[in-house]
């Protein structure tokens, strides 16, 4: 049986998930093993975990050899427990005996600056590190409104919009799913608000982009594409997202609600939708192989794609470890299908690691 391993920095999360994969490995002549990467002992290299019983469909403590085969569900803070396990993650990937299903993407700004010197480069907002408090007083000068995120965000948080009026300036964010909006009377007081945000962690500065319907609520489209048991890319669902009317995000986790994609095509003039659709397959028909190019192999990607009011079209995030909640609202019928994605992918990848060790094998004899 070949031992699947999931890792995460807690036992707690995406538990449903996770049961839900475990459960149906055994038909596949899998076994799912859960552990957080904190947990292996670098002296004997086993792991302390949970093994998914199939018979009393219960999860049991025991200990393992490291698996040969990762799903990476590990997601980041600014905590000591994620700072102590992030370079266990880089050496169990710089690993020869362990494959994973995705090695992940590099931060926002990282993303950026490989990808806008390639054939996607126009759908990218133009972005930028930010340290310095005046570089945002400067861009406000001449755009007037700007996005403020943070290098290594997710799920939308410490996201800023900056507005500059006639002397004052406009701050809004959204913390738990509420907009939080702000007044700052003059720039010494936006400069002395900044200093501490800038320097806590990084951020890059977007212009603003006009990515709201007729009722004043943020929107995009999020898309979720994963290799199947091919090893091939395809698309396994898509929808809209849509925020609070006069927020700044659309993510789930900020109370964003969900509409399937053909609903919102349809209310759109016929030519507009076209153009719509036709853009998309462009984008999600290069996005994978130049990610694949630039960077170690994926499993799924989230991307997120914001369309303005002036009609166009722009990558806003793009997530090697995506959620399935659009994709599961929009297209229940495909839940087997996500649960067991990947350990077909992970069995797929462990039949091609016996294949190299094979011909690897026959080359040497032959010599």
């Amino acid at each position: 049986m070949i031992t699947f391993g999931i890792m995460t920095l807690t036992m707690e999360s995406e538990s449903s998930y996770i049961n839900e994969i475990a459960r149906l490995a055994e038909s596949y002549e899998m076994e799912v093993f859960r552990f957080i990467p904190s947990n292996i002992n670098p002296h004997t290299l086993l792991v302390k975990g949970k093994k998914f019983d199939f018979k009393s469909n219960f999860w049991k403590d025991i200990e393992l050899p490291i698996p040969a085969i990762i799903y990476d569900r590990c997601f980041y803070g600014d905590d000591e427990h994620s700072k102590q396990c992030l370079p266990i993650v880089s050496w169990l990937k710089s690993r020869n005996d362990i494959t994973f299903l995705g090695y992940g993407l590099p931060n926002k700004l990282e993303l950026y600056n490989t990808l806008k010197n390639t054939a996607l480069s126009s759908y990218l907002p133009s972005s930028q590190s930010v340290s310095d408090p005046g570089i945002v007083l400067n861009k406000l000068n001449v755009m007037k409104k700007i996005i403020l995120k943070p290098t290594n965000g997710s799920q939308g948080y410490g996201i800023y919009y900056v507005k500059k009026n006639e002397k004052t300036f406009h701050v809004k964010t959204e913390k738990q799913k509420k907009t939080i909006s702000r007044i700052f009377p003059n720039e010494a007081k936006l400069i002395k608000w900044l200093k501490p945000l800038l320097k806590q962690r990084g951020y890059l500065l977007q212009p603003y982009l006009e990515l709201s319907n007729n009722e004043q609520q943020p929107f995009d489209i999020r898309i979720l594409l994963q290799k199947n048991e091919h090893g091939v890319w395809g698309e396994r669902g898509r929808g809209i997202r849509t925020g609070s009317t006069g927020g700044i995000l659309s993510n789930l986790s900020a109370g964003g609600s969900i509409i399937t994609f053909s609903e919102w095509l349809s209310s759109l003039p016929p030519t507009k939708g076209e153009y719509i659709h036709q853009e998309l397959e462009y984008i999600l028909s290069k996005l994978p192989n130049i990610l694949e190019k630039e960077f170690m192999p994926l499993f799924e990607i989230g991307v997120d794609i914001g369309v303005a009011k002036n009609g166009s079209i722009w990558i806003l995030d793009i997530n090697s470890k995506p959620g399935r909640k659009v994709v599961l609202h929009t297209r229940p019928y495909l839940q087997n299908t996500l649960y067991l994605a990947p350990l077909l992918y992970g069995k797929y990848l462990s039949q091609m690691e016996q294949m190299e060790r094979k011909n690897i094998y026959e080359k040497t004899l032959s010599h």
